[in-house]
Parts: structure tokens; sequence; C-alpha cells
């Protein structure tokens, strides 16, 4: 039973929010610093299904997740899109909302999307999967944060370029991985810029024979990773295989920053 004090919406409500998502007039501003504080939920909805977003969403810090469904979280069981919170059409974006633990997937964005002051109370498999296609395509995520996360925060299986702006991070495996064994070898770039990672293993893990590159700048962490393992190469192999580690730091020409840009949070 809830809380009285969590505002939980009618099942009406929760049906409504099931077809796919219209525009709403809301501007968002962009965060412009790091949070590193879960905020307080406005409210709690659990979906049944995923809600399909195009144009814009702005969730007003409400709380969604799975519960009680097929996407309820499943450890690191290799789950897909039926089982997100949400799946955002091409130009979709979404913003101001937290993502419960009980889900298994997050975000997927099946084209560029931007996600802004997004929240993951505590990721399961993946917290976002981005899938979009062209070489040009590029899709933003702007502050908000994610707390522990076993294996990735953000899956890059598609091509183009992901940028990542004022996010945090707590108690993860790696904060972007490029997929290194999906089933189209795309290549892939990141752009990460003022995040502080807390407790994780690596900050940015790419695939240097593909040709992916990552630029990295204000890079603020504590305990892992260090300097040393804030950018990792892997080559990139066929599906059904494990991509193998080629190494960590700013000697590889793949790993576009100075270990100057490193500091600690």
């Amino acid at each position: 039973m809830f809380k009285s004090t969590l505002f939980v919406l009618s099942l009406a409500a929760v049906q409504t929010v099931l077809a796919d998502v219209p525009v709403h007039s809301t501007t968002v501003p962009a965060p412009t610093g790091i949070t590193t504080t879960l905020p307080a939920s406005a409210g709690y909805v659990a979906l049944p299904t995923a809600s399909v977003i195009s144009g814009s969403f702005d969730g007003k810090m409400v709380k969604y997740d799975r519960a009680g469904s097929s996407g309820d979280c499943q450890g690191q069981t290799e789950t897909g899109e039926a089982d997100a919170v949400f799946i955002l059409q091409s130009g979709a974006s979404i913003s101001n909302v937290i993502i419960g633990a009980n889900q298994a997937e997050g975000i997927h964005c099946r084209g560029p999307c931007t996600v802004t002051n997004v929240w993951w109370e505590d990721v399961c498999e993946d917290a976002i999967t981005m899938k979009q296609t062209g070489a040009g395509d590029v899709s933003t995520i702007n502050g908000g944060g994610a707390f522990h996360a076993e294996d990735k925060i953000v899956q890059h299986n598609g091509a183009g370029r992901i940028v990542i702006n004022n996010f945090f991070a707590s108690d993860f495996g790696k904060l972007y991985r490029a997929c290194g064994n999906c089933a189209t070898s795309y290549e892939r770039h990141v752009t990460v810029n003022n995040v502080c990672l807390k407790s994780g293993s690596e900050a940015v893990g790419i695939n240097s024979n593909w040709g992916d590159t990552a630029t990295l700048s204000n890079i603020k962490t504590s305990g892992k990773p260090s300097a040393t393992n804030v950018c990792c190469t892997y080559t990139g192999v066929a599906q059904g295989s494990e991509p193998p580690k080629i190494g960590c730091g700013d000697g590889y020409s793949a790993c576009d920053y100075s270990a100057s840009a490193v500091g600690s949070c």
C-alpha cells in the first residue's frame, strides 16, 4: 500500500498515459549544473505496458515504473523495448521524470531524442538505450542522474552521436557503452561534459576498430573511475561474441581528453 503522502494516478489516468503521448507546450529550462541527490517525487504511476512518447512530455517529477508487470526488473537478464517504461519516437523529448526501481529497461529511443532532468532511482538492466540509425543523428542527455547500475547506464546500440551534459552517476558499471557486439556494427560517437561520477568502473567504453570516438571534458570522479579508466577502448566483434578490452586512458587516439580534464567530486 502506498504511503498517504504519495499521489497515485487513477486507473483512468494511467490508461491515458499508455497511448502515444502528445506534444505538450511546457518549456523545460536546460540544466546548467550537476545535482547529486534524487529529487522528491510528485506522484507515482506503475505502467502495465511501455508508454510511447511522440513530441514532448514533461513528467513534472512524477515517478514511473513497471511494478507488477512483465516490465518489472529481472536483474541482468537481457530484456527489450517492450520492457521499457518509456519509448521515445524519433525526435521526441522527455523531461522532469523519475524512473522507479521496478523496471527493466528505463527509456528506449527509437531515433534521435532529448532527455532532460530524468532520474533513475535504481537502474536494472540499462537506464537508456539509444537506437538512432543515421550517421548524423544526435541525441542529448542533459541533467538528471542514475543510481545503482550494475552494468550500463547509457547503451548506444544505434549510430551517430550521444551528448551527455551535467549528469550525475553513483554506483555503476559504465556511464556509456557503445555496443560492441550488436547485429549492426555502426560507427558511434559520444561527447561527455560536466559530469560527477561516484563509485563506478568506467565512464566511457568505445570500439576503436569501428571508428568510435569519445570527447570528454570537465569529468569529476570519486573513487573509481580514475583518470586511467575515464575512457576505455574495446575491439568490436560479431553478435554472440564478447568484445575484448584493449585498454583505458588518454593515450588512445579514440579517447579525446587530457588527464587535466579529470577532477574530483
